[in-house]
């Protein structure tokens, strides 16, 4: 069973207390100089993870990501001429 997944992007007024967000999901990324977070947790779970990490006296913001809703695949996209003749050389 596939579980869906969401990233959760936490703005911090300070970076010392990072391991404190463990509870609330899988912590993926942190930037100590643009002092954020990128913390992956359950989608059924996201409104309630949000909530409780904006009462924590640290965090300055929370936003979700939006990319589990982009669509990935283009459209009418033409493969380049050049790139093309490039891969038939070793053939």
């Amino acid at each position: 069973m596939f579980i869906e997944r969401q990233a959760v992007i936490v703005w911090l007024h300070n970076t010392k207390p990072i391991k404190s967000l463990r509870k609330y999901g899988n912590v993926h990324y942190v930037s100590k100089r643009m002092k954020y977070a990128v913390v992956y947790c359950n989608q059924d779970e996201l409104e309630e993870v949000m909530e409780k990490l904006n009462t924590l006296s640290f965090v300055k913001k929370v936003e979700p990501s939006f990319k589990p809703f982009l669509k990935t695949e283009y459209e009418n996209s033409k493969p380049d001429k050049a790139k093309e003749y490039d891969y038939k050389i070793g053939v």
